[in-house]
């Protein structure tokens, strides 16, 4: 029974520390840097476009937060 417990504590332990040691690697490395700094990276590739959507989004009736929000005071979702 005692050997039995040992041997589950132990797997408990070791499956642990794989999934710690799963989230090790998470970011951005130095050498990769270059490459996120890119203009085709961005999250809005076009400013003057992502301002005319905004100006559409806060002009709608009833609309506040632009983007994060979604429909009208029309009732439409």
């Amino acid at each position: 029974m005692k050997l039995r417990e040992i041997r589950l504590k132990s797997t408990i332990f070791l499956l642990f520390g794989l999934i710690l040691s799963g989230c090790s690697s998470l970011g951005v490395e130095p050498w990769e840097r270059d490459l996120l700094a890119k203009s085709q990276m961005a999250l809005v590739a076009d400013p003057v476009e992502a301002g005319l959507d905004d100006h559409i989004y806060f002009s709608k009736e009833a609309t506040s937060g632009g983007r994060s929000f979604a429909g009208g005071g029309c009732g439409c979702n």
